[in-house]
């Protein structure tokens, strides 16, 4: 199995503990919190930040009726009086899950724009990876690239050009454990946060996708079942399709059926070509896919059972 680059020297080191050294350069965080729904959570929450001298900046909050569930994002600043320090990640951290306990929450807090260490896993089309290639190399979405992984060439000179480290990892019916088990080798040597299968036209296994469980997005034509193996979008020019679309989701060991996190429909009429609707197609997975890397990495996205509670 053959590399275009090697682990060492030409991979940035993995980062160090993600948490603010110095409490007053992380200013504003966001904490994320799920949990069984009851009178008094928000009162706890806010108390808490009130306590600590925060300032909420923005707040988004549901509850599901039907599933007794609750959750929240507080965005908030910390330190806003100047008689007052800002507290630091790990302070706030330490505080908050004495309420969390007693509350029974699942949450998280991190500091507020703190980039997320991505892989990303492309086949031949480029279209989804170049957009999010450009998209970190300009800071419109909170990520950092730190590797790119491809069972083809196509796209190793674009990645090369972006200065990110490209792995070709081939794949067949034979190597596909081993390919496998390289990919699990780079998510841990790099400190890898998130997975994005960028049109990554190979299936994971259900043991990968176990292992990978709330951290891989996929994106795909949203024709799926209906025009299923090649050139989808030529099938449902032969149907006469009136609309096209991509959905991003959460994988899962269910092939295309993990939890949807973002969905892009365009309408289409009988004018379209087959190629037209190619075309139309890419830049709605584009689009859906960005959007899910977006929320994903901003903290917006809890999952309740086999659906996403996207807190925009």
């Amino acid at each position: 199995m053959s590399t275009a680059t090697t682990l060492t020297p030409n991979i940035p080191a993995a980062a160090p503990a993600h948490d603010a050294a110095d409490p007053a350069a992380a200013v504003e965080h966001v904490l994320t919190v799920d949990c069984v729904e009851s009178p008094g959570i928000v009162h706890a929450i806010s108390a808490f930040l009130l306590e600590q001298g925060c300032d909420i900046i923005d707040i988004k909050q549901y509850g599901d009726k039907a599933q007794g569930h609750f959750f929240m994002r507080v965005h908030f600043s910390s330190g806003s009086s100047a008689a007052r320090q800002p507290a630091g990640t790990e302070e706030l951290r330490s505080g908050f899950a004495q309420v969390a306990e007693k509350w029974q929450m699942n949450w998280q807090l991190e500091p507020h724009g703190r980039k997320r260490r991505v892989l990303v896993m492309v086949s031949k089309m480029g279209h989804c990876l170049n957009d999010l290639l450009f998209r970190a190399r300009t800071g419109d979405i909170p990520v950092e690239i730190v590797a790119v992984v491809s069972n083809h060439r196509d796209q190793e000179g674009l990645v090369q050009w972006h200065g990110i480290p490209f792995f070709h990892v081939p794949v067949t019916k034979d190597t596909k454990a081993d390919a496998e088990a390289r990919l699990l080798e780079l998510v841990d040597a790099l400190d890898v946060e998130l997975v994005v299968l960028a049109r990554y036209m190979q299936v994971l296994s259900d043991d990968l996708s176990a292992k990978l469980a709330g951290k891989t997005i996929n994106i795909h034509h949203s024709f799926l079942p209906s025009f299923k193996g090649a050139k989808p979008y030529h099938q449902a020019y032969e149907r006469g399709v009136k609309t096209v679309g991509a959905t991003a989701h959460y994988v899962n060991a269910e092939l295309d059926e993990g939890p949807i996190i973002s969905q892009q429909v365009i309408e289409v009429d009988h004018t379209y070509t087959a190629d037209d609707l190619v075309a139309v197609g890419r830049d709605a997975e584009c689009v859906a896919l960005r959007n899910a890397v977006r929320w994903h990495c901003e903290g917006r996205i809890l999952l309740l059972g086999n659906r996403t509670v996207v807190l925009r």
